[in-house]
């Protein structure tokens, strides 16, 4: 009996055929990385393929030097008898799907996805196969993500009752930041946003990729220049509001860009005032419409909330099973 085409090990998943792992958790030989979130892609990998994005992304967050070798994906190929390629995926920039195929068996591993539209990336491909490995961060019921142009007009609307008082707004470095740039900037925003220093080399990446974000300034001003700032939007990582940089600023409206904010106990553990459900994830809807329209024999899960997906799978007749996959915290999305 052959090996499986792919299976779980300690390291993440694993093909034997091709010997490669798929967004390992821990340096491998060989990895095929998804896209460029840390949970997906870390350093000290042997070789890494990944989509020309990805890697560059992988460059700017952990050094060139972040593995032994890297190839950029530039089409089909086989790896020890398996065929490889990548499809987008919809979530961030760079972002694919992996399929791995081997005669009439073919396994896609998503990654994280949406279908939303997002400027910065290619629309999520659905890609017929046997097996399909879908990520479940959202997977209940109850996300159901707004339209994300009428959370940014709550953003707006807010900026407009208070002028006086800044709008300090959370978003991580990859993805998120540059997403809420792009929503406000097609909502008819021109002027100057600012942006924390965590965010400036992946606001400049998107920028040389051609994403246009428009006039972004560092928000590195002095205490004095902080706090004379009015009627300015400010972009920074999650992270600088619980550091002193954020006393700069006056009084400021402090706002957070994600699929979480729908929880509203967690905007108020974080003093969220202004939350924004902005999400690069399939919210419940979207994830149980992709695997209806894709049709997979079997579904594997990962990356979430597997007990909800198992039992929709489960009252549709579908077969799944949950990975458990180690090393997988939940993405701070």
């Amino acid at each position: 009996m052959p090996d499986p085409l792919l299976s779980p090990r300690p390291e993440g998943l694993y093909c034997p055929a091709g010997d490669f792992f798929i967004d390992p958790s821990r340096p491998v030989r060989r990895a095929l990385i998804t896209h460029g979130h840390a949970d997906h892609a870390r350093a000290g990998h042997g070789s890494v393929l990944a989509t020309r994005e990805t890697l560059d992304i992988m460059a700017i967050r952990y050094g060139e030097g972040f593995a032994g070798q890297r190839q950029p994906y530039d089409g089909p190929l086989t790896l020890g008898g398996v065929d490889v390629s990548f499809h987008p995926a919809g979530h961030v920039l760079g972002s694919a799907q992996i399929a791995v195929t081997r005669g009439e068996q073919r396994i896609v591993a998503s990654g994280d996805y949406a279908r939303v539209s997002n400027p910065s990336c290619a629309p999520f491909e659905p890609v017929p196969c046997d097996t399909f490995i879908t990520e479940a961060t959202f997977a209940l019921p109850v996300f159901k993500h707004p339209d994300p142009a009428d959370e940014i007009s709550k953003l707006l609307a807010s900026m407009r009752a208070a002028p006086e008082r800044a709008h300090l707004i959370g978003a991580y470095a990859l993805g998120k930041a540059q997403r809420v740039i792009m929503l406000v900037r097609e909502a008819g925003y021109d002027a100057p946003i600012y942006i924390h220093g965590a965010l400036q080399k992946m606001c400049d990446y998107h920028i040389a990729q051609g994403i246009p974000l428009g006039d972004l300034r560092p928000a590195t001003m002095d205490k004095t220049e902080a706090r004379a700032l009015r009627e300015a939007l400010v972009i920074a990582p999650p992270s600088a509001f619980a550091s002193p940089w954020v006393q700069r600023f006056a009084d400021p409206v402090i706002g957070f860009a994600s699929g979480w904010m729908q929880i509203r106990a967690r905007a108020r553990q974080r003093g969220v005032e202004l939350p924004l459900v902005i999400s690069d994830h399939v919210d419940w809807t979207d994830l149980t419409r992709t695997v209806t329209e894709i049709d997979p024999a079997e579904l594997w899960i990962t990356h979430g909330r597997e007990e909800a997906l198992m039992r929709w799978a489960e009252l549709e007749g579908r077969v799944a099973r949950p990975l458990h996959l180690v090393g997988y915290e939940e993405e701070p999305e």
